[in-house]
């Protein structure tokens, strides 16, 4: 029975619900945001230090790998999200729809997509390149959707770029340099990086949802239309999962390619959304990023389950790997 018992989902639920019973606010918000950070800065130097330059700058130079997932987090998605105009207002209200349409055009997640991609034992590289990528061009693009499709205003920021370089990359760059005197150790002491990888997830989680819970997010609708949109949003993943595992196999990328493609390209960033709501939506932040939060909760569930299923039969004698089609 364990077997079909994922302790790390187990872990994602219990953190939801110790959100909703025990949010954080004020200083103590603040001290979860700051280890937030730490834990994300930590994840990418111990892949810094774990990964080889060539490795690293073979990651870089794939961009087959990153057009694609750029295509599904840009163009894919945002198609799908105006699609599901047709479900309002007799299954989504307006409002809602508004937040699905949002969570549709925001940048791919950076900091769980390489832990998915990790722990399932894909391209961490490609994944790393493609999700900063991605994060860097959500700046700029996102707000430019928002506008063209929602009719929000433009909300780039140079400071939010920087703030993406220093958070991500310059512990990547110092992983790197430190990798000569404690590359050895971070090989040998693998469970150091799995732990920072769930980790990093779950206090990501925590501080999502304790801010949440503070500004009443969930009382802004009814439970009917929560279901429904969590239905919605339930296909939306199923559709984009589908699209990638089969999609990258039919455009002949390897194993550990497609698993970096599905874990990327269908995942979308809650770090990235609620600041950009931010700024797109002042007036209404708390509902346009609803549908966000939930997305963000069930692609964890789901994509956990993923990984450790595919991390399993990747260990498995003769394994052939069935479950991630070709």
């Amino acid at each position: 029975m364990t077997r079909f018992i994922d302790p790390f989902i187990l872990l994602l639920m219990a953190t939801v619900g110790l959100a909703a019973l025990f949010p954080v606010g004020g200083s103590a918000a603040e001290a979860v945001d700051g280890a937030t950070k730490i834990f994300i800065g930590l994840l990418f130097f111990l892949y810094g230090a774990r990964l080889s330059t060539q490795e690293a700058m073979d990651g870089v130079r794939h961009w087959r790998l990153h057009v694609t997932i750029l295509a599904c987090t840009f163009l894919i998605f945002p198609l799908l999200g105006l699609a599901a105009r047709g479900l309002t207002p007799w299954l989504i209200t307006d409002d809602l729809y508004t937040g699905l349409l949002f969570l549709c055009l925001v940048p791919s997640t950076v900091q769980s997509s390489i832990a998915f991609t990790s722990i399932a034992r894909g391209n961490v590289a490609g994944a790393i390149a493609a999700g900063s990528f991605s994060s860097m061009a959500g700046i700029v693009i996102t707000p430019l959707l928002a506008a063209a499709f929602i009719g929000a205003s433009s909300g780039f920021s140079a400071d939010a770029l920087l703030s993406i370089g220093a958070q991500l990359l310059l512990p990547f760059l110092a992983g790197q340099l430190l990798r000569r005197w404690i590359g050895g150790f971070i090989a040998r002491h693998r469970v150091l990086v799995k732990i920072v990888d769930r980790g990093s997830i779950l206090v990501v989680v925590y501080a999502a949802f304790s801010e949440g819970m503070n500004e009443g997010i969930w009382s802004q609708a009814s439970w009917g239309r929560l279901l429904a949109l969590l239905a919605v949003e339930g296909v939306l993943l199923t559709i984009m999962l589908l699209l990638t595992t089969h999609g990258a196999g039919r455009l002949g990328f390897g194993r550990a390619d497609r698993i970096a493609i599905t874990f990327a390209g269908s995942k979308k960033s809650l770090a990235a959304g609620l600041p950009m709501a931010g700024v797109i939506f002042p007036e209404q932040t708390a509902l346009a990023v609803l549908p966000l939060m939930l997305f963000h909760q069930l692609q964890l569930l789901v994509c956990a389950f993923l990984a450790r299923r595919w991390s399993e039969e990747d260990e498995s004698p003769g394994s052939t790997s069935r479950s991630l089609p070709e």
